[in-house]
């Protein structure tokens, strides 16, 4: 499956074709994976592209074939497929037989597929069909497409980005809990792009009865709303609360059953999980949402629930908004975690900073190698 030198130029721009392509169901795809395909006749011409919209709809490669209105075209054609094709039977067709049906004579590939149910079988069945294979090509951006579908399908639990706005001095709320606005419109739409592409939203109960937030998408060209947690072990958030009247699915993650007039609540889902250290289990949470089909999980709460997600180590990413302005020594810190020492400090690697309007955005990964 080496890639041949003579065409590695025009393979990579095809490949970068199908990426962007791919990146067109950022917020849609879940629980499956972003996918994205470009078919290239044998004169090296563009015919067709695809991209994995819904699950349950056609992959990117169906797709494709699909917009090729003269089959003919599609003999030695060359299909650039941003992820493995699939090798089973699920609510669609084998993608592999697709290509073979088609008459593709060479696939591409971006990365292998980490789904233990394809893990490779379909590149092997395209190699038995007599087509050649080449890749992985690109393999760092395939995989970036997809982080928490990757760390689904290795681990069982989803990739979690902990998304936290501070002022310049490191702060997140006034000591009242007041937080509304600390950053500005820009920053506040970056959210909503992030919010987008999550399966899953958690928040606290401090964090609901202080700001009493919608955690909503809001983008016009938006369908789908993200599942919204709270963890609420005590059942102190009121169902009267603003969330609640936004419709979509909400559960509420406690350690005790609910009374029945909150069990009948319509649109509440209620998960009583076990308890470590007197709250609930984190892990356990994420275990459970990875089971519901969730990749990737955005994490809006305040100092001590984010606090607790990163100090047992359940943090992928940290995004941190940060304005130009300070709210003093008063006002409360960006995580509670009691580190006393700087031997105990969390190291971070930053992987991205940038302006997002007057405010700044980080974006850092834990450095758990250090």
């Amino acid at each position: 499956m080496s890639i041949d030198t003579a065409s590695e130029a025009d393979d990579i721009a095809f490949m970068e074709q199908a990426l962007r392509v791919a990146a067109q169901g950022m917020n849609t795809t879940t629980p499956n994976p972003r996918v994205g395909c470009v078919l290239v006749d044998a004169t090296g011409q563009v015919i067709a592209q695809g991209y994995h919209r819904l699950a349950g709809e056609g992959h990117a490669e169906v797709n494709a074939i699909a917009e090729v209105a003269n089959r003919q075209q599609l003999k030695g054609a060359t299909a650039y497929v941003t992820l493995e094709p699939c090798n089973h039977h699920g609510k669609t067709a084998p993608c592999s037989e697709a290509l073979i049906a088609a008459g593709i004579a060479r696939v591409v590939y971006g990365m292998e597929d980490p789904n233990p149910q394809v893990a490779g079988t379909g590149l092997a069945r395209l190699t038995e069909a007599g087509i050649t294979v080449v890749g992985p090509l690109l393999e760092e951006q395939a995989r970036a497409l997809n982080p928490g579908f990757i760390k689904r399908m290795q681990t069982g639990l989803p990739l979690v980005r902990c998304k936290l706005a501070m002022s310049l001095d490191g702060r997140t709320a006034m000591a009242s809990g007041e937080s509304k606005w600390i950053t500005g419109p820009s920053a506040r739409q970056d959210v909503q792009r992030l919010r987008a592409r999550s399966c899953a939203i958690i928040t606290g109960a401090d964090s609901v009865l202080l700001d009493d937030p919608l955690l909503t998408v809001r983008l016009p060209e938006c369908e789908r709303q993200p599942l919204r947690v709270i963890v609420d072990g005590q059942h102190r958030v009121s169902t009267k609360a603003e969330i609640f009247t936004q419709g979509g699915e909400i559960v509420i993650a406690t350690c005790s059953e609910p009374c029945q007039q909150r069990a009948d609540r319509q649109g509440i889902e209620y998960w009583v999980l076990a308890q470590k250290n007197g709250h609930i289990d984190l892990s356990i949470l994420l275990r459970r949402l990875a089971d519901q089909g969730c990749n990737e999980v955005l994490l809006e709460t305040g100092a001590t629930l984010a606090g607790a997600f990163v100090g047992a180590g359940l943090v992928d990413e940290i995004v941190v908004y940060i304005a130009a302005k300070l709210l003093g020594s008063s006002a409360r810190p960006l995580v509670d975690i009691p580190i006393k020492t700087m031997g105990a400090a969390l190291e971070l690697a930053i992987v991205d900073v940038r302006a997002v309007g007057p405010d700044w955005r980080i974006t850092a990964i834990p450095d758990r190698e250090s």
